[in-house]
């Protein structure tokens, strides 16, 4: 199982207890830059790095942590057994699923469970709710470093544009992502209607038009096979945020745990 330590308290805190970075991902961010750097100054078709967001750039445990805990208080008049568990919820309890997540405090009643989950449904897709997202450690810094190198950063997102285009422009500001300059581009969905995977489907493909793709980082080991069937020459990078297993060698992506480059 991948290692993950989860602390409250800031970003900085955080990172202060990670081990060390691990070796093979250094080397994979590292090339991502060369990479940059190289195709940059060639004369080829511009360089571009793909990066998510919830999940790859952000930790958006403390957003499904905090929206739990908003309705432990909704409810602790007429059901407070149920607030009394969501309240026991801790960042390392937050799962990829949110049934998981209620499992594992003995939340499993089908009504509760429904109305918990269209409680959280609406807020997690709220531009007000991304105040509680992190940075992963290293994360700004290394989008940074590529837009530096003369790379294009793209954030492509399952975010929809009418309810959380705001509030992730204003997050990427304040963390220091780049943002609003020139080769940055927000790839969001037009509408909550579309799924997630018809969007990203369709925007990959897209993306390559007119640049090349050097590298892919998302959280989703779906994501990240379609990545590398769309660009088998990129640096795909499966993120560790829900403690997966590492992908086999034979599938082309690689196991990162953060974007740090050093200790």
């Amino acid at each position: 199982m991948p290692f993950r330590c989860f602390l409250e308290g800031t970003p900085d805190n955080l990172a202060a207890v990670l081990p060390p970075p691990l070796p093979h991902q250094v080397q994979l961010l590292q090339q991502v830059l060369d990479r940059v750097n190289v195709r940059a100054t060639d004369g080829g078709l511009p360089p571009i790095v793909v990066f998510g967001l919830d999940g790859t750039l952000f930790e958006t445990r403390p957003r499904t942590l905090a929206i739990l805990r908003e309705f432990a208080d909704s409810v602790e008049n007429e059901a407070p057994a149920v607030a009394e568990s969501l309240r026991r919820l801790d960042h390392g309890m937050i799962r990829r699923l949110l049934r998981d997540t209620l499992r594992e405090v003995g939340v499993v009643q089908p009504a509760i469970v429904r109305d918990i989950t269209n409680f959280w449904y609406t807020r997690y897709h709220d531009s007000a709710y991304l105040v509680h997202d992190t940075p992963e450690p290293g994360a700004a810094d290394f989008a940074s470093q590529v837009h530096q190198a003369g790379g294009g950063v793209v954030y492509l997102s399952a975010r929809d544009i009418p309810s959380m285009l705001i509030g992730s422009v204003i997050a990427l500001r304040d963390h220091g992502f780049p943002i609003a300059e020139p080769g940055v581009q927000l790839a969001f969905k037009p509408d909550a209607t579309l799924s997630d995977e018809a969007h990203k489907r369709e925007m990959l493909p897209e993306l390559a038009r007119g640049a090349e793709v050097v590298a892919v980082f998302d959280s989703d080991p779906a994501v990240c096979a379609m990545a590398y069937g769309y660009f088998p020459e990129a640096l795909v990078g499966l993120m560790d945020t829900w403690e997966l297993e590492p992908p086999p060698p034979e599938s082309g992506l690689s196991h990162v745990r953060d974007f740090r480059l050093g200790s």
